[in-house]
């Protein structure tokens, strides 16, 4: 288990259960996480950069198995969208607390989630079909005109973004997100898409078991944000079309069927003016808002 407040929460929910909680960081600090769990474990060797740490694979890898650790739950960011990762723990047989890997790779790298999601009959922005270099970025901007935005393959909570307004700022924006989304998620692959000007951002929580059941627990609007990084969430969503939300609950449930949906995710979709809904991605794993959607969800 990795970071602060997740950290705290998986641990005292161990206790309830009554598991054993372990606890790996970049540096073994006084933080409460530490102390809830029953044991605690250093990952050394990165003193300057202990952002690095957390995506050592092999390095986490090794400590749940010389600990005798059964499961690791990656909290959010990070290793928690990676299948790599995943196929690593599946192989060594360590449960990973989230999505298997086959359903990450078809969903975490957003190229591949907009594939699946066409695959699913979701209606999508118009966005280029791979990554992108500069110079195909370039074409893009071109063909399809102004603004666009820019986003990491592997990106989230607003890293590796930038909406581009002016051809003159593409090449700037691109290496910046590229470096932000190498030192964030160790990936700097790029994709390109239409940029829909002030949509409205409506999240769905769905919820899968190994068994093929899917559920939504309804949506929430994260269109209040600042860099595109939310800041307000309001579930229900306020003056929310009853059909435009029928439409956007099926299309999720749709979607984590289509790809053998397993644990927590969020569908995200954007709505432009005109009302229609656009797939945006997937976030397969827990989501820091995660409480907000089950308590509405039980007065909805």
């Amino acid at each position: 288990m990795i970071r602060g407040l997740k950290n705290l929460r998986h641990a005292r929910q161990s206790q309830q259960l009554y598991l054993s909680s372990k606890y790996y960081s970049a540096k073994v600090t006084k933080h409460n996480s530490i102390y809830q769990a029953n044991e605690s474990y250093e990952i050394s060797g990165y003193k300057e950069s202990p952002v690095r740490a957390y995506l050592d694979q092999e390095a986490i890898i090794n400590i749940a198995l010389q600990s005798g650790a059964e499961a690791i739950h990656p909290g959010y960011g990070f290793l928690s969208e990676n299948s790599e990762f995943i196929k690593k723990c599946e192989d060594k047989g360590i449960i990973f607390v989230g999505p298997p890997s086959h359903v990450v790779q078809g969903l975490g790298d957003k190229t591949a989630a907009r594939d699946t999601a066409i695959a699913a009959g979701l209606p999508v922005i118009p966005g280029s079909e791979k990554t992108v270099t500069m110079s195909e970025a370039r074409l893009f901007a071109e063909e399809h005109g102004l603004p666009v935005m820019l986003k990491a393959v592997h990106g989230g909570g607003g890293r590796g973004m930038r909406v581009v307004k002016e051809m003159s700022q593409l090449e700037d924006s691109f290496q910046a997100c590229v470096r932000e989304a190498e030192q964030a998620f160790g990936n700097g692959d790029m994709f390109i898409e239409k940029f829909l000007d002030q949509p409205r951002h409506i999240e769905v929580q769905v919820l899968g078991d190994k068994y093929g059941n899917i559920v939504h627990l309804y949506e929430r609007d994260c269109s209040v944000q600042r860099r595109h990084q939310k800041v307000v969430e309001i579930a229900p969503s306020v003056n929310l079309d009853k059909d435009l939300r029928e439409r956007m609950l099926s299309d999720a449930v749709k979607l984590a069927k289509h790809i053998g949906y397993v644990n927590a995710g969020t569908v995200e979709f954007l709505v432009d003016s005109s009302g229609k809904h656009y797939f945006m991605e997937v976030n397969p794993r827990i989501q820091v808002h995660l409480n907000l959607i089950l308590w509405s969800s039980e007065h909805m």
